[in-house]
């Protein structure tokens, strides 16, 4: 005898299995993404599962023996059990999303919300639509009300292939005066609208996974740069050169008495003149290109410190003072740096006797007097220096003035200053800073603690024409409107041209339309994104519009399908190479688009009844 299933059992074994494989599925990315799967994992996401999952549970113990007791089909009733699960999952997708909200502003707030909601929505509802296949026989055996009735699992999946079929076909939209209204031709219509807007957002979960895989090949992209950047020269910041002497200042201790403080000032140029070149190194590593630099900078100027009133020139020991020049990265030394002072030439070498300016720097011992200093003294230096992403400066001077020339055409000027100068042209840039005592909030002689470095540096980046990652992702964001729009040109042909379009062929269109951002992706790493563009949109147009001759059987259709197509990715390309206009070009844009498919929807009989004449005769227009 045939076992016996009951309402709360049913949801008891839904609710169970679907915790089961919905903990299968987070082990599983555990797994992959970290590494780090075990049995106790494995444990206690069931346990999450299963606690997490408990009010729908209670849902599904109360609206089972209410879809049972429905005097309709069992594929029927299974529908409404799937329709029920996809309501829960809706809400726990929701919930899910508003909990995991970061903080940050409101459009990425919504971005996040809708990507996240569609993940946890794809996941919840995949694991309770694959629980309730696994339990088909037994669902079936439950709302099937004539228990000598009952299928096979081979029945019971051809039954519902059949009913699948049957419902969603499209049937014909042209109907004459003389014929009876059919009441049900406008249900089956806005059932098939109500399927497309679903695959609609059904095929938008894929970009989410190339979403994820653009941001993996760019880390990957930056874990390169570092790596190579790293045993070349990361990005230098230069500043000096200066002096650092050591100065006695009396003072009192805890107890009252005398004591003497050693202290460092530091004495900064009164003048400072730089001229520089960076030469643009571009160097091969796997697919991608790091850019690196060589520069070669002449310094020249002199000392002739301002001495502040609180300062007793006779505390000052001259004897021991040493002059300092710093940098980032010692690797980026590319030859020894001598330095032309007061008529002798020193070399520096490694360690600085403060660290208020710099951290990593060069110093020598210099013999100067209070005489040579009040008459100034002056220097100049050549530097080789090499390194990565970018060259700044530090104005450590009263009057200082910095010249750069480079051949590489895509600079980016940063820091706290931007250039008084600049030129920048397809043969590179030349750029210009110029600084004076009151541009700077400190003088030519500082004490030892009492100086912050924080925003005064400045300079360039060299910056990689490598944004193809960026464009990607902002073509991806306009998926939601080519997939959309596309799947709108089907369906409104299907109808004029009475020749249905099944579900399936939809989400291959859909699959042809999202495969267009992997080649995009995976080609602009080898081209110019432009170049990539054009031809992952070419492939991808004549893939569809092939398909779409294949099923339609006209040329002129397919034509219809190629200019629209051509037109979408074009309007995208233009969007995506925009700035600030894209915003008022997208809404003309999409404004119009909307525009030609009413026009081109106007006649449609949406309700599948005419009034007088032909209602809908267009089937010959494409």
């Amino acid at each position: 005898m045939d076992k016996q299933y009951t309402s709360s059992g049913m949801a008891f074994r839904i609710w169970i299995l679907t915790a089961t494989i919905l903990a299968v599925v987070i082990c599983s990315y555990e797994f992959f993404s970290f590494n780090d799967g075990n049995l106790l994992l494995f444990a206690g996401a069931i346990a999450a599962c299963i606690i997490g999952s408990l009010p729908a549970f209670i849902v599904l113990l109360l609206l089972i023996p209410v879809i049972g007791r429905i005097h309709k089909s069992w594929q029927v009733k299974f529908s409404r059990l799937l329709f029920t699960q996809f309501l829960i999952t809706l809400c726990y997708a929701v919930l899910g999303a508003m909990v995991s909200l970061p903080f940050i502003n409101f459009r990425e707030v919504v971005d996040f919300f809708c990507q996240t909601g569609l993940v946890f929505f794809a996941v919840l509802f995949g694991s309770a639509v694959l629980a309730s296949f696994i339990l088909l026989k037994p669902i079936t055996d439950l709302f099937i009300e004539n228990q000598e009735a009952r299928l096979s699992y081979n029945d019971i999946f051809l039954s519902l292939f059949k009913q699948a079929s049957k419902n969603l076909s499209t049937m014909e939209t042209v109907h004459y005066a003389d014929q009876p209204e059919q009441p049900t031709q406008s249900n089956k219509i806005l059932t098939k609208g109500l399927i497309t807007a679903g695959l609609i957002l059904l095929m938008l979960i894929p970009t989410l996974f190339i979403t994820n895989l653009i941001n993996e090949r760019e880390a990957r992209q930056k874990e390169v740069v570092k790596e190579v950047s790293s045993k070349w020269a990361s990005a230098q910041t230069i500043s000096g050169p200066y002096i650092a002497v050591p100065y006695s200042q009396p003072g009192v201790d805890a107890d009252n008495k005398p004591v003497i403080y050693k202290k460092q000032l530091i004495l900064l140029a009164n003048s400072l003149d730089v001229t520089g070149n960076i030469f643009p190194e571009n160097r091969p590593r796997s697919i991608y290109k790091v850019l690196l630099y060589k520069s070669n900078l002449n310094l020249k100027g002199s000392f002739k410190p301002n001495w502040p009133a609180d300062i007793n020139t006779a505390n000052i020991d001259l004897s021991n003072a040493k002059l300092c020049f710093g940098l980032s990265d010692f690797k980026g030394i590319e030859e020894e740096i001598m330095i032309n002072f007061n008529g002798q030439k020193l070399s520096l070498t490694p360690g600085l006797p403060l660290n208020d300016l710099d951290t990593i720097g060069l110093s020598v011992p210099v013999a100067i007097d209070m005489d040579a200093i009040k008459a100034g003294i002056a220097f100049d230096m050549q530097v080789k220096i090499k390194g990565s992403e970018q060259l700044h400066f530090m104005p450590l001077s009263a009057n200082s003035s910095f010249a750069i020339h480079s051949s590489w055409p895509n600079p980016s000027f940063d820091g706290n200053v931007l250039p008084n100068e600049r030129q920048v042209n397809e043969k590179g840039f030349d750029a210009k800073w110029n600084f004076n005592q009151a541009n700077l909030p400190f003088g030519t002689v500082l004490q030892q603690g009492n100086f912050n470095r924080s925003n005064l540096a400045f300079g360039v980046s060299m910056v990689q024409p490598a944004d193809q990652y960026g464009k990607t992702m902002r073509s991806v964001k306009y998926a939601i409107l080519l997939i959309g729009l596309s799947f709108a040109l089907f369906f409104i042909v299907e109808i004029m041209q009475q020749k249905a379009f099944h579900p399936v062929q939809y989400v291959l269109v859909g699959l042809a339309l999202v495969i267009f951002y992997t080649l995009l992706l995976s080609i602009s790493e080898y081209l110019l994104f432009d170049q990539a563009y054009l031809i992952a949109a070419a492939a991808t147009v004549s893939l569809i519009t092939m398909y779409a001759k294949s099923h339609f059987s006209s040329w002129k259709t397919a034509t219809v399908f190629a200019a629209v197509l051509s037109a979408l990715y074009g309007f995208i390309f233009v969007l995506i190479r925009l700035e600030d206009t894209a915003l008022i070009v997208g809404s003309i844009g999409l404004f119009i688009v909307l525009a030609l498919v009413m026009y081109v929807s106007r006649k449609i009989n949406w309700y599948g009844s005419s009034t007088g004449a032909l209602a809908v005769k267009t089937s010959s227009s494409l």
